[in-house]
Parts: structure tokens; sequence; C-alpha cells
């Protein structure tokens, strides 16, 4: 399987996506235009994944923003990472960074644990 990856840009997060290491990473700045098309191939590539994934896959998630449409496809995403949870296929685990002093970000990350079935890690970091 093909690792899938984009660079960032203002308006976008840079993603990491690896089928090698089982570890998926976003991060930075999510107010793209249309952020359910930005996703897509992201939950696109997840559910292909989960069919012959890592035995640990870790989100990994540091965005400094992310608007109202990008926090609904987040939660897709997440929501295709827990249906490969559920099943047993990979023990995922997501990693929620926030900078130290960002409570909206912290105040997400909490929310998205407690509406998702799979383990949140919240990691607190110093800019």
């Amino acid at each position: 399987m093909n690792n899938f990856s984009l660079e960032g840009s203002p308006k976008s997060p840079f993603v990491d996506l690896n089928a090698e290491t089982g570890v998926l990473r976003i991060s930075g700045r999510s107010i793209p235009e249309n952020a359910r098309e930005f996703y897509r191939p992201m939950i696109d590539w997840v559910d292909e994944y989960s069919s012959s994934p890592k035995t640990d896959t870790i989100l990994e998630i540091c965005l400094e923003y992310f608007n109202t449409s990008s926090s609904k496809a987040l939660f897709d995403l997440f929501k295709a990472a827990e249906n490969m949870h559920q099943n047993g296929k990979s023990k995922v685990v997501v990693r929620w960074k926030y900078e130290n002093d960002d409570w909206e970000m912290r105040d997400a990350g909490l929310e998205y644990s407690r509406i998702i079935q799979i383990p949140v890690e919240m990691i607190e970091f110093e800019p």
C-alpha cells in the first residue's frame, strides 16, 4: 500500500499517512475551502489501510487551528479509524497534541475523546 502525504499550506495541514510505520500525522492549520473534499482521500486511505493495518496505529493530530467543517471531517476520519480499532484489526490511539496555553485545542481534543471509541492521549507541549 502506498503512503499518503500532502505539504501543508496556510489553509491546509501537513499530512503524512504512513502504512509502513502505522503512524498517521496531521499538523498545522485546517481551513480548506472544502474540508469534506480535502479529507475524503485521507478517509479513503484509512479505509484501505484498515484491510491490512499494522498491529498498532497512531493518529497524531497537532493542529493550531481548524474550522467547523474540518471538525466534521476529522470526526469522519476518526470514525474510519474507530471501525478498524473496534474490529480488532489494529490497536488505534489518537495522540492529540496542543500548545500548553491553547485551551480551545485542548478542549477540542477532550471533546473528541468523549465521542469516539478510541483511546485519546492528550499531549501538552510548549511552542
